[in-house]
């Protein structure tokens, strides 16, 4: 039995909400994946050439990249090979393991964020139009609950109604803020909010930033300048840059979180708009072609739609019926 069988056994006796997000979440994708899966079954008895180049194809439409898909599928067919295996069903149970470890191959990479410190500081990335405003209410939400005194800092000051919009998630979380001006110096807000956060022993803050610059040396510029202040502040970086990705976009999002790579050091990934698309392959070419996890996974728009990327909660709402369950 391969290892993620195993895993998938475990988890389908099992019911959590965490799981029914996933499932529920995972929907249009899943109904894509599996669909197409089924149909190159039906059109074939036995593995061929012919069958893992369809199978390419397949994962490469659902946005899992090309480099990516071609490694697990050379990877799937190899160990076919090697075990003699030709029958369909049994290489999808191959291609699903290869899937796992092609998101695990590097390292352990958890999605949790540590507290370690007294204040823990999230800087907050992404271009206009990703979901970054909702994700940051999404995750005071989230660690508001779970007992933490949070703060929020409206590091984007140069988008009309940007800084209104973020007063009002804070009132409906009811977590405090720190603003400035319209067009202030974006740097000036977290500088402010660090102060108040250390003087006032805030557990968390959450730094939104910029969300359209002119130039990526402005950007650059900018986000160093937020660095250097925390770090005065702080005697180290932020403890986790996150980079907001519409999971719409697929391919254009891995491409526009390379910009960002330019910038800052990325340590992680909030993916929005999940239950939107139908390619949810994205997460396995965020891992191979940006080498850093995914840390966040956004369902819906309610404030509780979020959740801490879960890997194999993710491939069993991604396969889920694919052995007609």
């Amino acid at each position: 039995m391969g290892l993620f069988k195993k895993i998938k056994e475990a988890l389908s006796k099992k019911s959590s909400t965490k799981q029914e997000k996933y499932v529920s979440g995972l929907d249009k994708s899943r109904k894509n994946f599996v669909d197409k899966l089924a149909q190159l079954q039906s059109k074939y008895k036995n593995s061929n050439e012919e069958y893992f180049d369809e199978l390419l194809q397949i994962l490469i439409l659902s946005d899992v990249g090309v480099n990516t898909a071609m490694h697990i599928i050379d990877a799937t067919q190899a160990e076919a090979a090697a075990s003699k295996i030709t029958d369909i069903h049994q290489i999808n149970e191959i291609l699903v393991d290869k899937m796992f470890v092609a998101y695990t191959s590097d390292d352990y990479l958890t999605s949790e964020i540590q507290f370690v410190h007294d204040l823990t500081v999230l800087l907050i990335v992404g271009v206009n139009g990703v979901g970054k405003t909702t994700s940051i209410a999404k995750l005071c939400n989230r660690y508001k609950k779970q007992g933490k005194k949070v703060l929020l800092a409206a590091g984007d000051t140069f988008r009309a109604g940007a800084i209104d919009q973020l007063k009002i998630w804070a009132e409906r979380v009811k977590v405090d803020i720190v603003t400035g001006k319209e067009n202030s110096d974006p740097s000036s807000v977290i500088y402010d909010a660090l102060k108040k956060a250390k003087a006032e022993h805030y557990d968390l803050l959450i730094c939104d930033t910029a969300g359209r610059v002119q130039t990526k040396q402005h950007l650059m510029d900018e986000l160093a300048k937020m660095n250097r202040i925390i770090f005065k502040e702080l005697q180290r970086p932020a403890d986790e840059v996150l980079l907001v990705i519409d999971a719409t976009t697929g391919q254009n999002g891995v491409l526009q979180a390379k910009a960002f790579f330019d910038a800052t050091a990325v340590s992680g990934i909030i993916l929005t708009k999940m239950d939107s698309t139908s390619k949810g392959g994205i997460i396995l070419a965020i891992k191979d072609e940006l080498k850093i996890p995914v840390k966040f996974i956004c369902f819906g728009e309610k404030i509780d739609d979020i959740e801490e990327f879960d890997l194999e909660q993710y491939l069993y709402g991604l396969t889920k019926g694919l052995e007609g369950e």
